[in-house]
Parts: structure tokens; sequence; C-alpha cells
């Protein structure tokens, strides 16, 4: 970034495009699964006071948004190259304010759960180196990016439990691998969207490192083996029977976006589009452990507002912030 771009950034824009960026940066399409996944966490640990259930949601969406912001900052020089209509490469927001923004949302998230449960602190120190890394080591090396990747939505589960016990509780552990191995290959469809850019930029993805089929490929049995151990825990819910319900529905929406990712003929577009679906089918899955703790109307109130918000928000920007031919100059919607 040039000197003078970055001052753009910081000055000389009007108050609604600078909240627009920050709009962008935060993905809100995205945030409804960090909640959730904290909600499901503290349900499955035993249930927590109110002020408890209000971290086990607040505390992983803003580490979930310090990600975005210092994912954005790490990012910002692969930005430049493949997506120039992104808030930072656009100068539309200071690479420092994101910095800062970063760093503040993650205090914050801290602040939260350590006052809930002291214990939180080494789990959320590792959370945090693990954003750090991801953006700023992991993802340019391959597979391991997208393993860190699915090793922080295990974690978000884990502080989520955290809330209503000391430590989260053993029958968790399938439910944690679940959404380790879904998400590793959910980020995993997403480097097959972004293996031009990847690829220019100099990240060593899976795709650009083997072929597009052998990165389908291994996403494919990544989310096999993650709806396996989401299975396997729902037998130790207390009720394993909305549990699974709610998972088979997820796994239909899964197979069709894996379906929607064959690799014969994929395209940049069609592989956000498998990648949209498998964010709906998260929201789903992490439902089903709130189905399993607190019965399928709790898990159906929280569900369908977060699925209804995240598909039409998605719908609104998605496209926008991923392909600088849809810009035009940033979604102002």
């Amino acid at each position: 970034m040039t000197a003078d771009l970055r001052e753009l950034g910081r000055t000389g824009r009007p108050l609604r495009e600078r909240a627009l960026a920050h709009w962008q940066t935060w993905r809100p399409y995205t945030t409804c699964y960090p909640a959730l996944l904290g909600l499901a966490g503290a349900l499955a640990a035993g249930g927590a006071a109110p002020l408890g259930l209000l971290v086990a949601v607040l505390s992983p969406v803003l580490g979930w948004l310090s990600g975005h912001y210092l994912g954005d900052y790490f990012d910002r020089d692969l930005d430049a190259i493949a997506k120039p209509q992104r808030p930072i490469p656009s100068g539309r927001l200071a690479p420092g304010t994101a910095l800062w923004c970063g760093t503040g949302c993650a205090l914050a998230s801290l602040a939260g759960a350590v006052a809930v449960n002291w214990r939180i602190l080494p789990v959320f120190a590792v959370t945090m180196s693990g954003i750090v890394a991801y953006s700023a080591v992991f993802k340019r090396m391959g597979f391991a990016g997208n393993l860190s990747r699915g090793v922080l939505s295990a974690l978000a589960l884990a502080v989520g439990a955290m809330t209503a016990a000391p430590w989260p509780p053993w029958a968790l552990a399938p439910v944690a691998a679940g959404f380790l191995l879904h998400d590793t290959a959910s980020n995993l469809i997403g480097t097959v969207r972004d293996v031009d850019g990847d690829r220019a930029g100099g990240y060593r993805s899976v795709p650009v490192r083997h072929g597009v089929v052998a990165a389908v490929r291994l996403a494919a049995t990544l989310w096999a083996a993650g709806i396996a151990a989401l299975a396997a825990g729902a037998f130790l819910a207390p009720r394993p029977g909305p549990q699974l319900a709610l998972l088979t529905v997820a796994a239909v929406v899964g197979g069709g976006a894996l379906a929607t990712a064959r690799p014969a003929g994929l395209t940049a577009r069609r592989a956000l589009r498998a990648h949209e679906l498998l964010v709906a089918e998260r929201l789903v899955l992490a439902a089903a452990v709130v189905a399993g703790a607190a019965g399928p109307g709790t898990a159906l109130l929280v569900l369908l507002p977060a699925l209804a918000f995240s598909i039409v928000v998605q719908a609104r920007m998605r496209a926008r912030h991923e392909f600088p031919a849809q810009a035009g100059g940033g979604d102002r919607r």
C-alpha cells in the first residue's frame, strides 16, 4: 500500500463511506455462526445464567470480527492484487484502523469471557494466536491454513461451553471435532474460489499446489468425516433425536454444496455458490447442537432469524466483496 493511499483511508472520506467499509470488513453474513457456536457450547455444557449466555454469544462474535479486521490487515497485499475493491486496498479503510479495531474487538471479547470464567484465558490466548497465525503465516502454506481455520471454530464452541462450566465437558469432544473438520473443508472450498488470486499472490494453497480436483476431493472427505463426528456426538446429547434431525437437514444442504463444487467445469463463481451453501449449512449444524441440549423449539427460535439474516445479507453483499467486477464502488445497500 502506498503512503498516499493509506492517508486517503484516514481522511477525506464521508462518514457513511467509512461506516460501510467497516460493515463490509465484518462480513455480517458470517457473524451468526460464531454466535450460535457459543450458544451451542453453553447449552451443551449445562446452560448458564443470562449474563453467561450473553457472553457465550458475544465473545465469539467479537473474536470473529477481530479475525476479519486482522485478517484483512495481514492480507492487504494479496487483496491489492486479487480483490482491490475491498476496504483496505481500495483506500476506504486504513490498515492502521483495521489493526486497532481488530485489537479492540479482541480485548473486548477477552474482557467479557474472563469476567465469567478466568480459565478461558489460555483458551482465548490460543484462539487469538491462531487468528493471527492463520492470516500472517498459515494461510499462505496450504492445508495448514485450512486446518487452523477449522480449529478456531472448535475453540469458539469451547469458549461458549466455558461460560457455563469450568471446562468443556468431554461429551462435546466429538462435536468440536466435527466442527473442526467441517470448517476445514469449508475453508478449503474457499481456496478453490480464490485459486487465481492466491497463485498471483504467491500463496501455496491446496488447489494451487495440487489442483482443484484434489482440493475438492479432500474437502468432501473432511466434510463427510465432520458430519460423522457430529452424528456420533448427537448420541451423547440429552435429546439425540432433534439433534440428528437437524443434522440430517444440514447434511442435505452440505451435499448440495459439494455437488455444486464438483470439479468438472468448476468456476470461481460456482465455488462461491458452494461456499455460500456451506455458510448456511453450518448454521443448521450449530442449531442441531442447540436442539440436542435445549430442544427443537429453542433451536428453531435462534436458527430461523439467523438463517434469514445470513442468506439475505450474503446475497446482497458477498459477490461484491469477493469479485472485482462486482465491486461497483462497494456495496452500498
